[in-house]
């Protein structure tokens, strides 16, 4: 199985890992069958992602698209950070191998679960704003 230069280069070194305290929004999302568990931090101040951070237990892909995820996502809108696709992960990891694109939508959806708790704490439905968050399949 071969992997990009930038998938091992976000594997071997991968951006934005640890918490954030006081986060203003934490998703968490694991897929069962592959074991990968990722959790996802942000800090979120007048409607822009000022910082986003994640712990990922998982395989390799599944730490470069957590890296990825949170480098597209931070110093951005909400708005933006909603249309963050497992697609364009991947296309920014120039490319992962079928079997691991559960890992890009992993990474969306944590992002997702993660703007979802921020809405709820402000005491806002997420549901209409961010959508039903999901665990992805194999």
């Amino acid at each position: 199985m071969m992997y990009s230069e930038k998938v091992m280069d976000h594997f071997t070194n991968p951006r934005n890992v640890g918490e954030i305290e006081n986060a203003d929004g934490v998703g968490e999302i694991g897929n069962a069958k592959c074991g990968d568990i990722m959790k996802m931090y942000l800090k979120i101040d007048n409607g822009t992602i000022t910082d986003a951070k994640f712990k990922t237990f998982g395989c390799g892909a599944a730490i470069a698209t957590s890296s990825m995820a949170t480098e597209l996502i931070k110093g951005k809108s909400i708005d933006d950070a909603l249309k963050l696709t497992n697609d364009a992960v991947v296309e920014a990891l120039d490319g992962l191998p079928a079997v691991k694109i559960h890992c890009s939508v992993l990474a969306e959806q944590a992002v997702r679960s993660a703007l979802s708790d921020y809405y709820t704490r402000q005491g806002i439905d997420p549901l209409p704003i961010v959508g039903e968050v999901h665990m992805p399949e194999e």
